[in-house]
């Protein structure tokens, strides 16, 4: 019966359900042994580093990893960097086929004067700093203005917003950064602005984000009427059902009264960013009204872009406008590509698990003779990694350390504490 030996690059949803989708396709016939390697000492990606803190609901999907990950053909390898610490070229040699599965996690940049100004970010860096991914726990976050302008049209924007907007008090039983939930306890943020280039009708959130954002306690969330009538108005009856349910829930919003309380959270849409202006640090953004010449501003200290990522280049893997290039996710012979690097930042988290599901069934149709050239262990003898079972160790640490101040766990944000926690 052949084996096959898989290397998976990358611990995030797409690398998981790929590697789910090889034990899948395993039969009496077909067995493979699943190597997944990961910069990070910890696994699951964005589930861990990018999932907001006040949504715990999408993190469960982590109990789906963890079994895939005790299925007893699957290895960890954490804390070991593709380009730094083992080639693509010698993951090619060792293994019958490699999988890609890196995501994106380079902000997209707007191109447009004074976006690096103190004060202007990437969601790229801020969603990670506030989730405790250890490379991002010094990123200076300016919160000490009145207004923050969140710009993007997506679950990203919206998280980011929501995060800046809720009273700190309600983010106290997630797994926040200490780091993070200390600056949000001290912020004099009071408003915060989504700004769209585009209309609602255009709009990339999904409707039950949406639809939670009335049941914050302590914030006024604000849609015009009037932007969500032209807007159904210009889509007409013949609407897509994304956008008719999008439509509905920012209707909804807009249809509230407006509260007293001192937070508040606002859309904008077809709003154009020209420039972001300042001394030492933002203090205004110049828009253009989308589709006429006229201009406005809105003073604030802090801007957060948050229009896309794109993946970080590796040495030995072709890219191109910020992806991997790939045919239905080949790269070449025997590497294959899934997930974000693949298709770039698109769908949801489950959007991965059909996406990688069909590529690994091209990977299978593709196989050759099972090769025999030793194991990842040699290569890495002189590398500290993190092993499924020190990954555990870390995990229930950090669980018991939440529970004693109600949260699902207190997470150690440095490498070393990391490392230390998995007895490394």
């Amino acid at each position: 019966m052949p084996s096959y030996k898989v290397a998976i690059v990358g611990a995030g949803p797409a690398g998981y359900f790929a590697a789910q989708a090889l034990q899948n396709l395993q039969s009496d016939s077909l067995t493979f042994t699943i190597d997944m390697i990961e910069r990070l000492p910890t696994p699951w990606g964005l589930v861990r580093s990018g999932v907001a803190p006040d949504h715990p609901k999408i993190k469960t999907v982590s109990k789906v990893f963890e079994k895939i990950a005790t299925a007893g053909n699957f290895r960890l390898f954490g804390n070991v960097e593709l380009g730094t610490d083992i080639s693509i070229e010698q993951l090619k040699d060792l293994y019958d086929a490699v999988v890609i599965a890196t995501g994106s996690n380079v902000g997209k940049k707007l191109g447009i004067p004074g976006e690096d100004l103190p004060g202007s970010i990437s969601a790229a860096d801020f969603v990670p700093w506030y989730n405790a991914h250890p490379d991002f726990h010094g990123v200076d976050i300016a919160l000490d203005c009145d207004t923050a302008i969140v710009i993007g049209a997506g679950n990203v924007a919206m998280d980011v917003a929501r995060m800046l907007a809720l009273e700190p008090a309600e983010l106290e039983p997630t797994d926040t950064a200490d780091h993070a939930l200390a600056a949000f306890q001290k912020s004099a943020i009071r408003k915060v602005v989504i700004s769209a280039r585009r209309g609602p009708e255009n709009a990339a959130f999904t409707s039950p984000e949406l639809r939670e954002l009335p049941k914050l306690e302590h914030t006024n969330v604000i849609i015009s009427k009037t932007d969500i009538e032209a807007a159904q108005d210009r889509v007409g009856t013949d609407i897509e059902k994304d956008v008719k349910s999008n439509l509905d829930a920012m209707a909804l919003i807009s249809q509230q009264i407006e509260t007293t309380h001192e937070r508040t959270l606002v859309f904008q849409f077809l709003s154009t960013p020209l420039e972001i202006k300042g001394n030492t640090r933002v203090e205004e953004v110049i828009f253009n009204r989308t589709g006429t010449e006229e201009t406005f501003s809105i003073k604030c200290g802090l801007v957060i872009t948050a229009i896309g990522y794109e993946a970080t280049s590796i040495p030995g893997i072709p890219y191109a406008n910020g992806k991997v290039v790939n045919d239905l996710g080949k790269v070449e012979e025997n590497m294959y590509v899934v997930g974000w690097a693949k298709r770039g930042p698109s769908g949801v988290i489950g959007t991965n698990k059909s996406d990688a599901a069909e590529v690994m069934k091209l990977l299978v149709s593709n196989l050759n003779s099972p090769k025999d050239n030793g194991d990842i262990t040699t290569l890495l003898s002189s590398k500290v990694h993190i092993s499924q079972e020190k990954w555990e160790a870390i995990n229930a640490a950090e669980v018991a350390a939440g529970e004693p101040l109600g949260k699902p766990r207190r997470k150690a944000v440095t490498r070393e504490e990391l490392l230390g926690l998995g007895g490394v």
